[in-house]
């Protein structure tokens, strides 16, 4: 099997209309070589590409409505969430959903990914509020292979490297032998993702293995096993910058859930490229 090392580049906070690409170039020159991979961040990519909502200006239906607060807070707080081996914290968290913060969430959730995503009890459809701040969350990228291949082509000619470029993201693929799937939308052949919650709750509640989920590639074509191998890998050097959760960010920052802003983002280092490159020694199981 072979084994990977991996680098995990800080770049600043990507706000939106940053130039990421240009900014991944900056970053990986001198760095990279022939064979590497170059792991990217689907979260800071949406973030900077300015794919993201404000869900303070978002009406919550009556169904946004129920899924915050009897849905989230009585089924996943208590129900769902202890069937799922969720963390005590965690649980504690959803029994005390937000109510109106909620019921926005969860509108957005409904709007861009349907009724399966807005059962889940967090990062619904691939929507997140984690690292971004107010009342922000970032979607899920809906043109990924286009950005890689751009990604990809723009290191080929302004670096003159041959590498792989990866867009990952930290929601989890579950794994049952050689089948994989996941609860969030991608596209990344060999992953399954039509299931929405009923993914989560199979893989959470028979404990399948879960790895960080690629989301699509451009370079060397990588099989589905050893891109979920090289996404974990990445995952793991990169980091949660300010915050796993929003409520992880909230704390760290002292601060309510919507309160966090650009200024305080700006203040954490953010790892959103990960370069991984192939190694004689074991560094990761």
């Amino acid at each position: 099997m072979t084994t990977y090392k991996a680098l995990a580049v800080s770049t600043g906070y990507w706000k939106p209309s940053e130039d990421y690409i240009a900014n991944i170039i900056h970053v990986v020159r001198g760095r990279v070589k022939d064979g590497d991979i170059v792991t990217v961040s689907e979260k800071a990519i949406s973030t900077a590409s300015g794919n993201i909502i404000d869900e303070n200006k978002i009406k919550p239906s009556l169904t946004a409505r129920f899924l915050a607060k009897y849905w989230t807070r009585t089924i996943w707080g208590c129900v769902l969430g202890p069937l799922c081996h969720l963390r005590r914290e965690t649980i504690q968290r959803l029994r005390n959903y937000p109510f109106r913060e909620g019921a926005r969430h969860k509108e957005v959730t409904l709007q861009h990914a349907g009724l399966l995503q807005a059962f889940m009890h967090g990062s619904e459809g691939g929507i997140d509020g984690s690292n971004l701040p107010y009342s922000y969350v970032s979607l899920a990228l809906t043109d990924a292979s286009k950005i890689v291949q751009k990604i990809h082509t723009a290191i080929r000619q302004t670096l003159g490297r041959d590498v792989t470029v990866l867009i990952v993201d930290t929601d989890k693929t579950y794994s049952l032998g050689g089948f994989h799937f996941t609860p969030r939308p991608v596209s990344f052949k060999g992953i399954y993702s039509n299931g929405g919650v009923l993914a989560y709750i199979v893989g959470r509640s028979l404990k399948l293995k879960k790895r960080a989920t690629p989301i699509a590639v451009a370079g060397e074509k990588l099989s589905t096993e050893e891109a979920l191998r090289v996404a974990t890998i990445a995952n793991k050097a990169r980091g949660f910058g300010a915050g796993r959760t929003v409520w992880d960010m909230a704390e760290k920052f002292s601060v309510s859930l919507t309160q966090t802003s650009w200024e305080m983002l700006a203040k954490i280092e953010h790892k959103p490229i990960v370069i991984v490159r192939q190694a004689e020694r074991k560094i990761f199981a």
